[in-house]
């Protein structure tokens, strides 16, 4: 079995999508499909998967990785790629060579495709269930009881039992498997908000409000004027969440506002991690100062133009 299944579980474990505070379970995932033409073909893909969303793959023609997203390249970097790579193709090697043995040793035949899938699901209340499954002729053949940390044959038949047996017997699987419980945990961490303001306009002021550190994804981060909650719409924009090198997100929440325009404002953000707790940022004072900043630009800028057609004109 390839070693990156778990690496690319517990890496990707915190990348998740629910869109709300009541999110449903999601799936995060490493799939394997291996066809063997003969004794002497194999043909291998894998993918890895938030819910649905691709996030690497293998390159089947010389057992490269493809990243879809800068994040994970930005990820690996940081890790000792060489090293994984290295990992991984001979992981590959001994999942190509295992499966042509068990091919010789049985009544088997070829062509045959046989499939892994490895990953977590992970629930809202936090916790967690990892599962290990292989595919043979595209049916179940063995899985591995998380429960029972035991390979279990999900069909009666030769191939299912001698997989099974051998995979249990393996004792770097069974090391590699202690780690699955470690792999699909992750506490909740809490967010850091900070609030600053942009002047694209002199006659607009963005009220930003950058919140970043959390885990798990799922973060509520409203405006508040004047203690009623801003709506949707024009004026009021946020980004994505966005995950981090270090398995947190971040997001930005912008408000467009008038300079001065006499209200108070507030960013608040509630998570998870901050139980009944929230945190509430006061921008009255920052809105009132840049207003004045602005003020004071123009007044820049009009003088500036006059001692420049005085200049001219002189």
């Amino acid at each position: 079995i390839s070693p990156l299944a778990p690496l690319v579980i517990s890496f990707l474990h915190p990348f998740l999508s629910p869109s709300s505070l009541l999110a449903e379970p999601q799936i995060i995932q490493y799939l394997l499909t291996s066809q063997f033409a003969n004794i002497s073909s194999a043909e291998v893909s894998s993918m890895a998967l938030i819910g649905d969303i691709p996030i690497l793959t293998l390159d089947s023609a010389n057992w490269s990785i493809h990243f879809y997203w800068p994040w994970v390249s930005q990820a690996a970097a940081e890790s000792d790629v060489e090293k994984l790579m290295s990992q991984y193709k001979i992981g590959l090697r001994n999942f190509i060579r295992f499966v042509h043995e068990i091919v010789q040793q049985t009544e088997e035949h070829y062509p045959l495709v046989v499939q892994f899938r490895a990953g977590c699901v992970l629930y809202p209340n936090t916790t967690s269930q990892g599962f290990l499954n292989v595919g043979w002729r595209g049916k179940d053949l063995v899985a591995f009881e998380v429960d029972k940390q035991h390979w279990e044959a999900q069909q009666p038949s030769q191939v299912a039992e001698l997989v099974s047996k051998s995979l249990n017997k393996n004792k770097s699987v069974r090391v590699l498997l202690k780690l699955a419980p470690r792999l699909c945990s992750h506490s909740p961490e809490l967010p850091v908000a900070t609030v600053f303001t942009r002047s694209p306009r002199l006659d607009q002021l963005l009220l930003v409000c950058h919140v970043t550190g959390f885990y798990p994804r799922p973060i509520s981060v409203a405006w508040l004027r004047d203690g009623q909650e801003v709506p949707p719409g024009p004026v009021l924009n946020s980004s994505p969440i966005l995950p981090k090198a270090d398995l947190t997100h971040q997001l930005c929440s912008v408000l467009a506002v008038a300079p001065r325009d006499g209200h108070s404002y507030v960013c608040r953000v509630r998570h998870q991690s901050l139980g009944t707790r929230r945190i509430a940022l006061d921008f009255t004072h920052a809105a009132s100062t840049i207003g004045i900043i602005v003020a004071v630009l123009l007044l820049l800028a009009t003088a500036s133009a006059g001692v420049f057609w005085w200049w001219k004109h002189r």
